[in-house]
């Protein structure tokens, strides 16, 4: 009986390049798709603290039967909550854009929405925009009611 020898060939170096290049260009793609989706999502935390805090003053105005407002700071990109000491900041590279009623900006850049005592307020929108993904935060002047939506 007679047993047939083979040799196995293996791969050429330049086959193993090409598959290590296809390999480096498929992760290079898919890391950019990361990239991109963190910037989406720390934006959407940032909209839900902003709007987390907006709620919470309105729930302090009905609350303690007094006016509450989140002053908007757009030269820190901060906001603060009337009547407390605590300062929140988010992120510089985040353009902030506003429309709110006019004696609730003051010169020095600070943007106010105020809530009454009734639960209606100065109503308003801020939009938040980083890196192509853009959020916008409104709030009812008659209700209140404060809902972050996807603008394109």
């Amino acid at each position: 009986m007679k047993v047939k020898l083979t040799t196995n060939r293996g791969f050429s170096l330049v086959e193993v390049i090409v598959v290590l290049v296809i390999a480096v260009l498929g992760f290079s793609v898919i890391a950019n798709n990361i990239n991109s989706g963190n910037y989406a999502t720390k934006l959407q935390l940032v909209a839900q603290d902003i709007a987390s805090a907006l709620r919470y003053a309105q729930s302090q105005a009905l609350m303690t039967q007094k006016s509450i407002s989140v002053d908007i700071d757009l030269s820190n990109n901060s906001y603060v909550i009337s009547h407390q000491q605590k300062t929140y900041s988010f992120n510089k590279e985040i353009v902030v854009i506003l429309e709110i009623a006019e004696q609730e900006y003051t010169a020095d850049q600070i943007a106010k929405i105020r809530f009454f005592p009734d639960g209606s307020s100065t109503g308003g929108r801020i939009k938040l925009e980083w890196a192509k993904n853009v959020k916008q935060i409104d709030v009812n002047w008659i209700t209140g009611k404060v809902t972050i939506n996807e603008k394109a």
